[in-house]
């Protein structure tokens, strides 16, 4: 717990983790109370997300210096943010181990795999947590990204209170779990365990707060680029890209380089971005994206849409981080379902019908 919210950082002990406190959330809203008991993992997504460990928000790239003429370059630079060592991730939800793979695909996927992704990613130990409840902004049943974890992990948990007393039952997801598991004190699952694991998930997911219909929305999308719903979202949109900070797997970023007073030498940093600000778009003298409509749309578009072409799966994960950190509210499985329920006819339908 800080700074009223349950965010992820350091720990020490399980004395650090937020004992009996949950989260109430909805469309810019978040606030956290007390619980009844002393679940250990008794919430759902605070503000941050994985995403600033393995793709931190700013990296030193690399620093040169000006000698004899010429330029050295150092691309391993001391003090430059990379972990020290190895890092273990608790309390990992099945929404965000989809959101890391999402991004493993971005970072490592290609020809030209990011040498920061890859130096944090390598070794990290995932302990997932299977959700009891759910967020009111939480979707991934709809992105059929959770409740459950189902891969990804090297151990998942589910947290067990009430008849039986204060307990966990552990899945082993991979040799180097198994191997954990060996140094802890452990005893077989009963049935009446796994029949309450299992009805901790199904409750979790009944009680989603929102539903994302995803059937076509793809080509929905594609085919509705001058919907009057984006100009309505705009009118509400600040364009402060809230959203994008706080996504699990937006991974857009700019490079910006700087020297010193006397020009010796340069270091070239790389900081997160936003396709709301106007400078993303920024070509030849010009933004591409002046209007919020067309920023909202963009965003919008590239998680539900684009994402898919690109990468072969949705940008989304569900985890409902855009709509409650959104300070007006706005909704993006609210925005899809005003489009789809007035979508505007596709260009070869409206000239099958005889239209201009």
């Amino acid at each position: 717990m800080r700074d009223g919210a349950i965010v992820y950082d350091d720990i020490t002990s399980s004395a650090d983790l937020p004992e009996g406190w949950t989260d109430e959330q909805d469309g810019g809203t978040y606030r956290v109370r007390r619980r009844g008991d002393k679940a250990l993992f008794g919430y759902n997504v605070g503000p941050q997300s994985w995403k600033r460990y393995l793709f931190p928000p700013s990296s030193l790239l690399w620093r040169g210096h000006r000698d004899d003429g010429g330029l050295t370059v150092d691309t391993d630079p001391p003090g430059d943010g990379e972990p020290a060592g190895r890092f273990a991730f608790i309390g990992v939800r099945s929404c965000e181990l989809h959101a890391i793979a999402v991004q493993d695909r971005v970072f490592l996927g290609g020809a030209h795999p990011d040498p920061v992704y890859a130096a944090r990613r390598d070794g990290v130990f995932i302990v997932a947590v299977n959700c009891g409840q759910a967020g009111g902004t939480c979707f991934c049943v709809s992105m059929d990204t959770g409740p459950r974890a189902t891969a990804g992990f090297d151990l998942a948990l589910t947290e067990l209170l009430g008849d039986g007393g204060h307990r966990f039952l552990v899945e082993t997801g991979s040799e180097r779990g198994e191997r954990v598991m060996g140094h802890v004190a452990h005893w077989p699952a009963t049935t009446a365990d796994l029949d309450q694991s299992r009805r901790a998930s199904e409750y979790a997911a009944a009680t989603m707060g929102r539903w994302l219909d995803t059937d076509g929305i793809k080509d929905l999308l594609y085919g509705n680029f001058d919907h009057p719903r984006w100009q309505d979202a705009a009118s509400r949109c600040l364009s402060c890209g809230n959203c994008t900070m706080a996504c699990p797997t937006c991974f857009c970023f700019r490079v910006e380089d700087v020297s010193d007073l006397a020009g010796v030498q340069v270091e070239r940093h790389r900081s997160w971005d936003s396709c709301f600000t106007i400078d993303h778009s920024y070509l030849h003298g010009g933004a591409v994206r002046v209007s919020g409509a067309s920023r909202y749309r963009q965003w919008m578009t590239h998680k539900l849409a684009t994402w898919i072409d690109q990468f072969g799966t949705s940008g989304c994960v569900g985890c409902g981080r855009c709509i409650t950190w959104c300070p007006v509210g706005i909704d993006i499985t609210e925005e899809a379902a005003a489009i789809r329920a007035a979508p505007i006819l596709p260009l070869h339908q409206e000239e099958d019908d005889g239209h201009a």
